[in-house]
């Protein structure tokens, strides 16, 4: 009888562990990059329909002044056609474009030879920041209500012609962001604090995320921007690390993980959520774990 009791308890206290097992946010990078054409309306529709945490996608900005979505500040003549079909032979940056000019480019057509697994979507343009909030507002996926955003502002401080100004930048930010009362399910994030400092005294609902391509954390940087978010290359994420982090009031999404081993290890190294290109194979892989 004591034994049939302790294996009871026993059953009982795994069944209450696996319930209180941390769930692990999942950030479709560029919506769903392994599976769709990067940052295109098409990848954000397959991330919604696998359910994401998070849309992580990237903006710059135009000549006329809208906020657009494309992780490079030119062009990218790899995954991009003309606005007549052809290749790009050179270097356009996105700033020196309007709007009307930088819609007639192709960015649906070629696929990306990274990612084997991508299906073209022929005709896909470069979206605007508020033809993604509009996507979101009018789909139908059950995700949709509640999904949130985590936007990079790609600017360079050596290279002030091709991005707006970190203010400029940031208010245009902001405007759309409040546009569609999505502040409170927004996440600036940028290698550069300069807009992160400028979103948070323009908006301070914007929650921050500093990325870092190393183990590199300025205290200075952090103490400026105040950034909730800690988002390193996954690389370097160790269970120290995230401990380091966690301790200093810190969440961790490091970037960009696609295989289950290297899940596994973000996952037992404590990190708050994962940034992936296939993010749909991330949730069913989590699902697994009892982590979703």
């Amino acid at each position: 009888m004591k034994k049939i009791i302790l294996a009871s308890l026993l059953a009982a206290n795994l069944s209450f562990a696996q319930s209180e097992a941390k769930k692990i946010e999942v950030h479709g990078h560029r919506g769903s990059r392994g599976t769709a054409p990067e940052n295109t309306l098409a990848a954000f529709k397959e991330a919604l329909k696998a359910g994401v945490d998070y849309l992580e996608f990237d903006l710059n900005m135009t000549s006329d002044g809208i906020l657009v979505v494309s992780h490079d500040r030119f062009i990218n003549k790899e995954i991009c056609l003309g606005p007549k079909g052809e290749k790009i032979e050179k270097e356009i940056p996105i700033i020196s474009l309007k709007l009307e000019e930088l819609k007639k480019y192709d960015c649906g057509t070629l696929k990306n030879p990274k990612f084997p697994k991508q299906v073209p979507v022929p005709g896909e343009r470069i979206p605007t920041l508020s033809e993604v909030f509009e996507l979101v507002v009018n789909s139908k996926e059950p995700s949709a209500s509640k999904v949130k955003f985590n936007i990079e502002t790609k600017i360079v401080p050596a290279e002030t012609e091709l991005s707006p100004t970190p203010l400029d930048f940031a208010k245009a930010f902001a405007e759309i962001v409040n546009k569609y009362k999505m502040a409170d399910r927004t996440v600036a994030q940028s290698f550069d604090w300069r807009t992160l400092k400028e979103i948070r005294k323009i908006e301070p609902r914007i929650k921050l995320s500093q990325l870092t391509e190393a183990n590199y954390i300025d205290p200075e940087v952090l103490a400026l921007t105040k950034a909730e978010i800690i988002s390193p290359w996954y690389k370097w994420i160790t269970p120290e690390y995230v401990k380091i982090m966690k301790k200093a009031g810190k969440q961790v999404a490091p970037w960009t993980i696609n295989d289950p081993k290297a899940w596994e290890i973000a996952v037992k190294s404590g990190v708050d959520a994962i940034i992936t290109d296939y993010p749909a194979e991330l949730i069913q892989w989590l699902k697994t774990q009892n982590l979703r």
